[in-house]
């Protein structure tokens, strides 16, 4: 399929409920405890909708890489290797423990480039997150596809780390698979580079298990909330590079001479994998 018959996806939506169960909440607390941003009695910790209403296909229905098989909502891009690649999110209300909530979401755009380790196919999903208040959060997602790994591929070199990004707020997380998998477990996240180390090193060629990109986008956001006292959040973020599990990284977020807080996410080598600032 081109790239003009993958935009004829764009506009294609869809919507999708859930309910924010006590649960639910317990087990994503246990999950990233004590990394979270204070909140209020009843409300639910920031960052959870990215728990909520997840895809469930049956297993027949998976890919190789234990995703959905694309060609449904998303188009169905032919480059195998999918990775979060950053994206929009702005809040407007809390979500509360015990509420409905939808999720409406479209095709916003796709665009198709040429990288430096070949093609990529971007795809950008428009989120709207309404309960029975209104709209609680906006979100654009932007997925990139890539090619499958090469047979002997050496992976890229790894670039040095830049000087040390001074910091007004760190934090030190494990990245442990234990943190992989509950993750993948409350999100029902069935990629295999998250949990199988045969397929990720052998099949797409990484280092290691790789930390989800929600993982990170989750401990961005918390660790801008604490800084700013829990004012909304209106974020643009970007994923730089993979980040590989094994070792801990740390949570990085400063405050700017012009009221905004950055925030990112530093490897065990010093290099920046995911990087946003909120405004």
């Amino acid at each position: 399929m081109n790239i003009d018959q993958l935009k004829s996806w764009i506009g294609k939506s869809e919507a999708a409920s859930d309910l924010i169960t006590p649960r639910l909440v317990a087990s994503y607390e246990a999950t990233f405890s004590p990394h979270l941003a204070p909140y209020q009695q009843g409300e639910a910790p920031l960052a959870l909708h990215w728990c909520l209403a997840p895809p469930i296909s049956p297993m027949a229905a998976l890919g190789q890489d234990g995703h959905a098989a694309k060609g449904e909502f998303l188009p169905p891009v032919a480059l195998p290797r999918r990775m979060w690649a950053g994206g929009r999110i702005e809040t407007i209300a809390p979500l509360r423990t015990g509420d409905e909530v939808t999720r409406r979401s479209t095709i916003g755009d796709v665009t198709w480039k040429e990288g430096r380790t070949g093609p990529l196919c971007f795809v950008a999903v428009d989120h709207e997150l309404v309960t029975e208040r209104g709209v609680a959060l906006r979100e654009r997602h932007n997925i990139v596809y890539r090619e499958a790994a090469k047979p002997g591929a050496e992976p890229p070199p790894a670039t040095a780390p830049a000087e040390p990004r001074a910091a007004d707020l760190t934090w030190t997380v494990e990245a442990s698979p234990v943190l992989l998998f509950r993750y993948s477990a409350i999100t029902f996240n069935s990629h295999r580079i998250h949990y199988d180390q045969p397929y990720v090193t052998g099949v797409e060629g990484y280092d290691g298990l790789v930390v989800h990109g929600p993982i990170q986008a989750t401990l961005i956001m918390n660790i801008i909330a604490t800084l700013s006292g829990g004012k909304p959040i209106r974020l643009d973020y970007r994923g730089l590079a993979p980040l590989i599990a094994g070792e801990a990284f740390q949570v990085k977020a400063k405050r700017l001479e012009d009221g905004a807080i950055a925030a990112w996410t530093e490897g065990a080598d010093g290099r920046v994998r995911m990087e946003g600032v909120s405004r």
